[in-house]
């Protein structure tokens, strides 16, 4: 059997239990908050010791393994009010309010000597990510993350119900032989029932970008360069099969596994690629026209509905309706790049997300009622719409969407490489 991912359908008709320190939601079988690392087993000590630590072993309150760093330009942005322009061209979000954000303790602070602690407000935080005062873990960079480069915008987050974030994305802006401009956007799902599935995504995310950079600014034709990109995404993921597991790692059945799906303006067209059931979707700027599903998912309700054995009412209410039948990773069957270039007649935009998102807004007149209309000047305002509209609706899985204007909102001319 294909290992199935995470599936955000299930109706919650429970009120989740809240965490007693930070109200966060969670688990019945939660033994840490994932938020605010307190251990929820152990009796609430008579008094807070500077520099205990709450919280499961290195890597992460629930036992998660360590998170893969995240890639070049990439910032933890909790929810805060401004920007701070990054030295490299991505933006450090000082406040933004994403509608539907889980609830939370105290938010980040900064004094001059360094962050304070999320949960208690009152500790500094030490070099491995605790709290010097009350112990607790602070949040993993990879729970929120947001990007913005020119013409290109995305936000990852852990969503309301998972312990760790398992999607990722890679950004890119580059030039072409010719000095067209060309803006990439990489989203990868890492399959949850598979071993270390936020490895898998972050490893994908990145070789996909890299691949895909360097063979359009080597001139190579884009359908080529996406085909490529996703081989190479492959091999990132099943290169960590081969690694050795630490001692003491429960065994496996599933090596690292994700999917993919990515998109990248080249002039008047753009062109798409993808493995798997994360989507891209085409929004035009003006409304009244038909907004456009660009991807077919790579599961067993899409195959029972293109044989005709199924309605897609009846095959998405199934149980099996997302076990894919694609999938990068060693255990893979095939490995079958789907790619498709597209070139619409009027200004809009591609809309590139993972399933923790689509199953909020599964068609393409969904996913357009739910973008704002100023999506093409405002992607990353965009970009967290669309979060907000997946929190809003239960945030059941982690929840990644990249905004991509079109045509490109970058000079032609010049364009200098990211």
């Amino acid at each position: 059997m294909p290992p199935l991912p995470e599936s955000a359908r299930a109706a919650q008709s429970v009120t989740p239990p809240l965490c007693p320190n930070c109200a966060d939601p969670l688990d019945a079988d939660d033994r840490y908050c994932g938020h605010c690392g307190l251990d929820l087993t152990a009796p609430a000590p008579a008094a807070a010791v500077p520099g205990s630590r709450a919280g499961g072993p290195a890597g992460g309150p629930d036992g998660d393994s360590p998170d893969v760093p995240a890639t070049d330009a990439f910032v933890l942005a909790p929810p805060k009010p401004a920007h701070v322009p990054a030295a490299d061209g991505a933006t450090l979000a000082l406040g933004v309010t994403v509608p539907g954000s889980r609830p939370a303790g105290p938010r980040e602070k900064q004094t001059a000597e360094g962050p304070v602690c999320v949960a208690c407000g009152l500790g500094g935080v030490d070099d491995d990510g605790y709290c010097e005062h009350c112990g607790h873990a602070q949040p993993r960079q990879r729970d929120h993350q947001e990007q913005e480069l020119e013409g290109v915008a995305a936000v990852s987050d852990r969503g309301l119900r998972h312990h760790r974030n398992e999607d990722a994305f890679a950004l890119a802006t580059a030039s072409l032989p010719d000095g067209t401009a060309a803006v990439a956007a990489v989203v990868c799902d890492g399959v949850s029932t598979a071993y270390r599935p936020d490895d898998a995504s972050a490893a994908a995310s990145a070789a996909g970008r890299e691949s895909l950079l360097g063979a359009l600014e080597r001139g190579t034709p884009v359908e080529d360069a996406m085909r490529g990109a996703l081989m190479s995404a492959f091999e990132a993921v099943s290169a960590l099969a081969e690694e050795e597991e630490p001692p003491g790692t429960a065994p496996h059945h599933n090596a690292p596994a994700c999917t993919c799906v990515s998109a990248v303006v080249t002039g008047a067209v753009f062109t798409v690629g993808w493995i798997g059931d994360s989507r891209a979707y085409w929004v035009p700027d003006d409304r009244t026209l038909p907004s456009s599903r660009l991807t077919e998912d790579d599961s067993w309700a899409a195959r029972m509905v293109a044989a005709g054995l199924m309605t897609e009412a009846e095959a998405y209410a199934d149980e099996r309706a997302h076990a894919i039948t694609g999938w990068l990773g060693a255990d893979a069957v095939e490995v079958d790049p789907h790619v498709a270039a597209f070139q619409p007649e009027g200004p809009g935009v591609i809309v590139v997300c993972t399933d923790g998102l689509w199953n909020y807004a599964e068609s393409a007149a969904e996913m357009a009622e739910a973008i704002p209309a100023d999506a093409r000047s405002r992607p990353l305002h965009s970009a967290r719409t669309l979060l907000g509209v997946a929190l809003d609706g239960g945030g059941h899985d982690n929840v990644t969407v990249a905004v991509l204007p079109f045509p490109a909102a970058v000079p032609r001319a010049g364009f200098p490489p990211a």
